[in-house]
């Protein structure tokens, strides 16, 4: 068959901001096993540019593809997008299969298929295996209910199949690089740039995480093998950045280790960034030598507050002392500290802004990450939030950069004015202004400098943007806007086969898992 990757530009300041591009790992992860089974499998990559949906849909009928497949790492944000670029493309070519995979339409999968009906079917949870039985399925117009892990319709309903089994081995699938044009696809200020995954999942409970359910358990590559795929992308491709797209790759330290040796064996120069908690930080101090002969250069850490009632209110899991000691560490060995901080609790008050910024000043993170808190139906964190009024119902702002939600006690122009306050005090301090300019290290001067400069183009976005965008005084409530809690659906996959008489799951509305 001849198979369409689209995907299609997105919304986000992530996306439109930075002159820099990075390749999207989730459609490359489903192309590889594509064109390992024979098919004729192309990428469109709408963020350049970014292309106009007409483009889309007259570059997609020029290709003339049996089945066109979508899917976003911006999963909330990126559906509306999605919605309106997979109608078009469905009314052009009303031949081809529409297919359509990622976090939210993992969930989400009875609304969309009853209210976007040119979406033939749902890829549910990892994709690689499910969407080569897919795509087998529709080729040999076999029945789909035998497949695991997918959503379409039976007589006119929408149903979902058994969930499919989390993939133990990541390293049987491979990833289609040949789909991209290096050259084009950059990150750190311009150099070649990939993301990748060494580990899925995360075994940690915070409440509002988004992605912990999805991978369901957590897993990761061999680590030699991984380092050695890393190295090749250097050496064939002139890839200079890895950015690694996992939750949490440091859960092991025996894995993490044996993968740092393994690079540092390869010897190549390679630039390393990614996220990683802080108490993984802190417990490995005696290798995080290794870290940084790796070639590390920044972990976002994801400290997300500083007040310990918040903390555990969100099930973070996590202690300021440790927050404060691993960046510390990371400074000792050369590597940048990006801290997440997100605002926009129900309670907060000015006096928690200013003592939340005292704090971070002690923290003396490298640079600072502000989001908003933004909650998910199917997490436990959104039970918490269910009765808050939504201010924005523009779904495609959903993306952790915007306000969504109001608080109790601020108005949304003065959690705005905490949260630039924030950013500037953070990022210019002295100590902030002495490491951009006169830091020893020349890489890490680089990379504070390039993240300076973007900086500076998101902050007028971002209040031009606030001024320009109306956000509603009498909005609905999270559960008006969502729909009910979906949080006994947490986990996309199972870990084991279910039961031979396990049925097909039907409905619009309510959980039955």
């Amino acid at each position: 068959m001849r198979i369409l990757l689209i995907n299609v530009p997105h919304p986000a300041i992530g996306s439109r901001i930075p002159d820099d591009h990075l390749p999207p790992l989730g459609l490359l992860a489903i192309g590889g096993p594509l064109i390992d089974d024979g098919h004729g499998v192309r990428l469109l990559d709408g963020e350049f540019g970014p292309m106009p949906s007409a483009d889309i849909v007259a570059e997609a009928a020029e290709f003339r593809p049996d089945a066109v497949l979508f899917g976003h790492s911006g999963s909330t944000s990126g559906h509306p997008v999605i919605a309106e670029v997979s109608l078009a493309i469905a009314r052009a070519l009303p031949n081809a299969h529409i297919i359509y995979g990622g976090v939210f339409p993992t969930y989400h999968w009875r609304e969309i298929l009853a209210e976007e009906p040119h979406v033939d079917a749902i890829v549910r949870g990892e994709g690689e295996e499910t969407i080569r039985q897919l795509i087998t399925a529709f080729e040999t117009q076999s029945p789909l209910r035998d497949i695991r892990g997918i959503a379409y319709r039976e007589n006119g309903r929408p149903v979902a199949t058994p969930p499919t089994i989390v993939i133990r081995d990541l390293d049987a699938y491979r990833i289609g690089w040949e789909l991209i044009d290096h050259s084009r696809y950059s990150y750190w200020g311009g150099l070649r740039a990939v993301v990748v995954q060494f580990s899925r999942g995360c075994p940690h409970l915070c409440n509002y995480c988004g992605q912990r359910g999805f991978w369901t358990r957590w897993r990761h590559r061999d680590p030699v093998k991984f380092a050695a795929e890393l190295a090749r992308l250097h050496r064939q491709h002139g890839v200079q950045v890895i950015n690694f797209a996992d939750e949490n790759p440091t859960v092991s330290k025996k894995a993490w280790q044996a993968f740092l040796e393994a690079l540092i064996a390869e010897d190549v120069p390679l630039i390393l960034v990614g996220s990683t908690r802080a108490d993984d930080i802190v417990r490995d101090a005696d290798i995080l030598h290794l870290y940084k002969r790796a070639g590390w250069q920044r972990f976002l850490l994801g400290l997300e507050n500083t007040d310990q009632k918040t903390l555990s209110l969100i099930r973070k899991g996590a202690e300021v002392a440790t927050d404060r000691e691993a960046i510390r560490l990371m400074r000792k060995h050369g590597i940048l500290s990006m801290a997440t901080w997100v605002v926009g609790f129900e309670e907060e008050t000015d006096r928690d802004y200013w003592r939340g910024l005292r704090q971070l000043l002690a923290h003396d993170p490298d640079q600072i990450q502000m989001l908003y808190v933004t909650p998910h139906r199917w997490t436990p964190y959104y039970r918490l939030a269910a009765h808050r009024r939504v201010i924005q119902t523009d779904r495609r702002r959903w993306d952790y950069k915007h306000q969504v939600l109001a608080t109790r006690h601020m108005r949304p122009w003065r959690v705005l004015l905490w949260f630039k306050f924030i950013e500037m005090v953070i990022q210019s301090r002295p100590r902030a202004l002495y490491r951009v300019l006169l830091h020893p290290d020349r890489g890490l001067r680089h990379a504070m400098r390039w993240y300076t400069q973007m900086g500076r183009r998101v902050w007028p976005y971002e209040i031009i943007g606030f001024l320009r965008d109306p956000l509603r005084k009498d909005g609905p409530t999270v559960a008006q806007f969502w729909g009910a809690a979906q949080d006994a659906e947490e986990e996309s996959m199972s870990i084991r086969p279910a039961p031979a008489d396990h049925q097909l799951e039907g409905g619009i509305t309510g959980n039955s898992r």
